[in-house]
Formats: structure tokens, C-alpha cells, sequence
């Protein structure tokens, strides 16, 4: 049982949010940040792998008013453990202009399932990943609990688990969201990288959606700020790729506060992540669908 003080301590997020250098269509949505703590209020789990920064819903309103977003999903991180309290109180107090995606297990009953349905749950998260729990078998009795409330999948997948498991994620029947574009790595081929190819296969078909997020967990070039540039321009053919595939099916997260995060020099600003967007879609018409339109069709449809 690893003590809490054996925890590697991640970086606060860049306090110093700067707007974009294009201006964010109305109703822009943030499909993917997360609520850490603070843990006076909200506990982190036992099971986390590091301890977060705090990530209060406060200091996450100051990046919206700053950017132009207005919308957002607050995404359950792995260092709440299954206790979705904290992106739930933020969902509650947005007035409407959030949702939640959550985590669950076979402990939760469905009226768990539904209450967090009516306080504004719509998908839920699973992870194939190497470096944290999450298996076919966890995944397999959650999709009819979902398909039952409507909810959506979030795929957090690396490259190899994707293509390793490529007959059952083509079988599930909820719409998916392949979370970080499958977290293909410029540095082990981008485009040309096997899993890739597969995402954009799966593309067209239209229960398979993919989410631009993490570009600077999976770029090659580390600096968090470029002068006079922006950072993670290696990732700009991807984005580019999945944009021109399912211009309908593509949302953009933040990831903010970019919370597995340790080395200084290396948190993104959230200025930044929408400038690297808006040259993967430099046109107005396929921004309006990433930020506005596609959100709204997959989590505020009803």
C-alpha cells in the first residue's frame, strides 16, 4: 500500500491563462477537464498513482472567462477513484452548462447509475491502459448499463491495447469517443502509426467519435512555451487527419489542469491548446462543429 507521502507531488496548472489568437465561437465547449479535490473538501483516493494539484471548479470558470469557453465536461480523474463527487458539485453548480463523465464499477447499483443520470452524468470513462486499471471484462458488463440511460463510451486506449482489441471495440454498440486520439505519438510514426490507421477506419463509422486532447502527453516536442509560435506543432498532421475524416464526430479537451504533469517547463496553457486547434481546423465552419455543434449532439441533446 503506497503512503501518500511516497507520491510524486504533479505541478499546479499555468495560473497565467492567456486567450487564444482567434476568437471562440459561442457556446465553445471544453469536453474533457478535470476537478481535483481541493482535498480539504472532496479527499483524494488511497489508490491514486501522485498527488494532484488542487483544481477547483473556481479556478477552472477563470480559464473559461478568458478563453471564450462557456461550456464544459468534467471528466472523472483516476485520483478521485470511483468517488465522482468533486466533477458532480461542478456539474451541479454550472447552471446547465455542464456534464459530467464519470467513473463506475459493478458496486454502483442502477439507481446510483440513474441519480447520477438526473445530476447530469452522460458517459462514462474506461481505460485499456497499460499503466492503470481497466479491462475488457469491467468494460463488457458496464456498455448495456450505459446503453440504457443514453450514455456515450470514453476510450482511454494506448496504440497497442486499440489495435490488440480492435474485434470488441467494433462491437460495442454506444457511441465511443477514442479519448486522445488514441494516444498515437508523433515520435513512433503519428499518421502513419498502425493505430491511427485504425481510428480512422472506425471514423466511418458514426458511432465512433475521436477526442483532440493531451497533445502535449503524446508530442515529441516538450517546451510548454514557444515565443512568438506555438508549442506541439508535431501533432498538428493528426489533428488535421481526424478533422478531415468525421469533420462531425471531432471534440476538443483542454485536459486542464494537466495534472500528471512533473517536470517544470512542460505544463501547457490553455491559450495554447486552442491556438495548436485552430490550426488543425483553421476553418471557421469545422471549428464551429468541434466546439459547438458535436459537443452538443453527444452530451446536451437533452
Amino acid at each position: 500500500d503506497t503512503m501518500a507521502e511516497d507520491l510524486p507531488y504533479a505541478l499546479p496548472p499555468d495560473p497565467n491563462t492567456r486567450a487564444p489568437s482567434w476568437a471562440l465561437p459561442d457556446g465553445a465547449c471544453d469536453t474533457h477537464f478535470h476537478i481535483f479535490g481541493p482535498p480539504d473538501k472532496f479527499p483524494f483516493a488511497a489508490t491514486r498513482r501522485y498527488n494532484p494539484p488542487g483544481g477547483p471548479i473556481e479556478n477552472y470558470r477563470k480559464v473559461q472567462k478568458i478563453t471564450g469557453l462557456t461550456r464544459g465536461i468534467a471528466v472523472q480523474p483516476m485520483a478521485h477513484g470511483m468517488d465522482n463527487s468533486a466533477i458532480m458539485d461542478a456539474v451541479k453548480r454550472s447552471e446547465g452548462t455542464m456534464r459530467g463523465v464519470i467513473r463506475f464499477n459493478d458496486s454502483f447499483t442502477d439507481a446510483d447509475l440513474e441519480k447520477l443520470h438526473e445530476e447530469g452524468a452522460r458517459g462514462a470513462r474506461f481505460s485499456l491502459m497499460s499503466d492503470r486499471p481497466g479491462s475488457i471484462e469491467n468494460l463488457e458488463a458496464a456498455l448495456p448499463r450505459m446503453e440504457k440511460l443514453g450514455w456515450s463510451l470514453v476510450l482511454h486506449v494506448e496504440p497497442d491495447h486499440f489495435v490488440d482489441n480492435e474485434a470488441f471495440i467494433r462491437n460495442i454498440r454506444i457511441p465511443t469517443i477514442v479519448d486522445h486520439m488514441a494516444r498515437c505519438k508523433p515520435s513512433d510514426g503519428g499518421i502513419e502509426h498502425p493505430a491511427f490507421a485504425l481510428l480512422l477506419e472506425l471514423l466511418r463509422d458514426d458511432r465512433f467519435w475521436v477526442k483532440i486532447a493531451s497533445v502535449d502527453k503524446i508530442s515529441a516536442l516538450k517546451q510548454a512555451y514557444v515565443p512568438n509560435g506555438m508549442p506541439y506543432t508535431d501533432t498538428i498532421p493528426m489533428g488535421e487527419a481526424v478533422v478531415a475524416a468525421a469533420p462531425d464526430r471531432v471534440i476538443w479537451g483542454s485536459d486542464w489542469p494537466h495534472g500528471n504533469t512533473f517536470e517544470p517547463g512542460r505544463v501547457p496553457n490553455e491559450g495554447d491548446l486552442l491556438n495548436v486547434l485552430g490550426a488543425m481546423a483553421p476553418d471557421d465552419v469545422q471549428r464551429r462543429k468541434i466546439l459547438v455543434d458535436n459537443p452538443t449532439r453527444l452530451y446536451f441533446n437533452d
